[in-house]
């Protein structure tokens, strides 16, 4: 009897487990159905909205207890109601107050709260799977609102990007939702966040997917579009329909300002890199300085803080309304200067003595005085041609920001969104281009990848410990396939492909130089089409895929190996610039097989 109780047994166990194996693969269908990503970017960018409600409540919470005032840089220099008997003083002891509050808190429960936040999100998104600690969320929103209330000199765009990101994460987590799935969350997090709190759901749409992500699709696109809106129905039923700058109007007055905004552009670009070197100069020399405990360390620097603050009071805090002043031209050339370098020193010190907050409106602070003097600057040298001052302001913030982080379109979208002006557009994105070639002439890093970089840390790289991507490209390569001749006929081509199994081949001159590669999909549709439209011979088809050379990491190659139509890409030799080998998926992933 007992025998076949167990048998029974045995069978309805087994029966269970075939249902719950058909059923596992049902469970994840649904999870990554398209209607789920839809309900889950709206549930991230609701969360985001949410987020950004009540961060910008601590912000305002936290510097009226600290300052007396709703926003301190818009009275500098006034009396803290709360103890007026210490006049303008007060700023030397509200940084020791905040840091005695959030140094504990970040060390105790999220070191990663420390800082401007954004490469964290990054390095989360692009090597451990978008995996951020929930409790980011609530350590970065009171650390940085604490921050901020005390003076400190940093935005509010790194905390809620990271705020919201790991909302997207914990949601992610909390579905099981594939890796890919959760790196989408991560950045519809981003995305939410930045369009409730700036009212901008374009700039929250491309600052996730450009620097976030670092790639476009129509399904990312589609989600970050769904949080962002979301998030900005819920950013402005709390805070209104309005931008969170008063910026002036913008006009093209004579086409040669053009020349003068491309001059800008570089200009800009020049200070925005500066300004990233000089933020890790003083956080090395604040490392360097420092020997107590790190939970103390954001107070004891707050002294030097204080005395930045009780020089320069206009420094307090994120600084709109410094900002706005000076972009409808209320500084004198000096003072503009003054707050430009004031700035700087701000930000960087708020952030090397451990503070919480972004780097994004501190760079937009920086391109608006530095637009403002280059404006004052040529108006007294073309008083005809120059123009509103205001206008070089305008361009200064898109070019300065783009020039430190590398973010064109974001730049573009979150000036356009700002002003409203589609005069706008032209001047703007000519600044912002020359800004990003001058900036990547200048550094490989940003702002944001630099901090990543000075930790050993490479984005295009792998992971630490992982069984890919060290290698170099030149030890796991294939042989060569024959390459085609540029007088190639295409239905020869057609057969040579065929029966190459690689789905493309390179292409070499009669010299032997190398020309490109041809794919079977580029031939195949040229076939396609009319007789005397096609071309004759592959030399008119073929097109150079990204460079990867003998010495290239594996890493850094498989960027270039995903992105090429055929099967693999050809290696090509470091000095001679010829093809020498072959880079496929196969030889990439029979590396694994040799490290095991």
């Amino acid at each position: 009897m007992s025998g076949v109780r167990a048998t029974v047994d045995r069978k309805q166990g087994a029966s269970a487990t075939t249902v719950s194996r058909a059923a596992t693969p049902r469970i994840a269908g649904l999870r990554n159905a398209p209607w789920a990503v839809i309900t889950l970017a709206v549930m991230v960018g609701a969360g985001a909205g949410a987020g950004s409600v009540v961060f910008r409540w601590c912000i305002t919470t936290f510097t009226r207890l600290l300052s007396g005032h709703s926003d301190y840089a818009a009275v500098p220099g006034a009396s803290n109601p709360h103890v007026p008997w210490l006049g303008p003083y007060f700023v030397l002891l509200a940084p020791v107050v905040g840091g005695l509050l959030y140094g504990p808190l970040v060390q105790r429960f999220a070191k990663e709260a420390r800082g401007h936040g954004v490469p964290e999100v990054m390095l989360a998104v692009a090597q451990r799977g978008g995996q951020i600690s929930p409790k980011v969320a609530v350590v970065k929103t009171l650390a940085s609102a604490l921050t901020i209330g005390s003076g400190g000199s940093v935005g509010r765009e790194g905390p809620i990007v990271q705020i919201g990101s790991a909302l997207g994460s914990t949601l992610g987590r909390f579905t099981k939702a594939t890796e890919g799935r959760t790196k989408l969350l991560v950045a519809c997090g981003a995305a939410g966040g930045i369009a409730a709190t700036f009212n901008a759901p374009l700039a929250g749409v491309f600052f996730a997917m450009e620097l976030i992500l670092g790639t476009f699709s129509a399904e990312a696109f589609g989600a970050t579009v769904l949080a962002s809106v979301t998030a900005s129905i819920i950013g402005r039923a709390s805070f209104g329909d309005v931008a969170f700058l008063s910026l002036p109007a913008f006009h093209v007055e004579h086409l040669a300002q053009y020349g003068l905004f491309a001059l800008l552009g570089i200009v800009a670009a020049v200070v925005g890199m500066g300004f990233a070197r000089f933020l890790y100069l003083i956080e090395d020399a604040c490392d360097w300085l420092w020997r107590g405990p790190e939970w103390l360390r954001p107070a004891a620097g707050g002294l030097l803080l204080g005395l930045v603050l009780l020089a320069l009071p206009e420094m307090y805090g994120v600084g709109y309304p410094v900002l706005e002043k000076a972009t409808e031209g209320g500084y004198a050339i000096g003072f503009l200067l003054l707050l430009l370098v004031g700035k700087m020193l701000a930000t960087s010190l708020t952030i090397g003595i451990g503070g919480s907050g972004g780097v994004f409106a501190p760079s937009l602070f920086i391109g608006a005085m530095l637009g403002s003097v280059y404006g004052i600057g040529v108006h007294h040298l073309l008083p005809g041609t120059a123009g509103a001052v205001g206008a070089y302001a305008l361009i200064g913030m898109g070019a300065t920001f783009a020039g430190s982080a590398r973010a064109p379109i974001t730049a573009v979208v979150i000036l356009f969104e700002l002003t409203g002006e589609y005069s706008i557009i032209l001047p703007l994105m000519l600044a912002i281009v020359l800004a990003t070639v001058t900036s990547r002439s200048l550094s490989r890093d940003t702002i944001y990848t630099l901090k990543l970089r000075r930790r050993g840390i490479d984005l295009e790289g792998p992971a630490p410990g992982a069984p890919i991507g060290t290698q170099r490209v030149g030890t796991v390569m294939e042989a060569l396939p024959s390459p085609l001749p540029t007088t190639t006929a295409l239905a020869d081509a057609a057969d040579l492909l065929s029966l190459s199994g690689h789905g493309a081949l390179p292409v070499v001159a009669d010299t032997g130089k190398y020309v490109g590669v041809v794919t079977a999909q580029a031939v195949a549709e040229a076939l396609a089409e009319q007789p005397d439209a096609a071309p004759k011979t592959v030399e008119q088809l073929a097109a150079a895929p990204a460079l990867v050379t003998t010495d290239q990491p594996l890493a850094q190659a498989l960027h270039a190996l995903l992105s090429a139509a055929g099967t693999g890409v050809p290696v090509l030799d470091e000095e001679r610039g010829e093809p020498v080998g072959w880079l496929s998926h196969q030889s990439a992933l029979r590396a694994v097989h040799r490290t095991a």
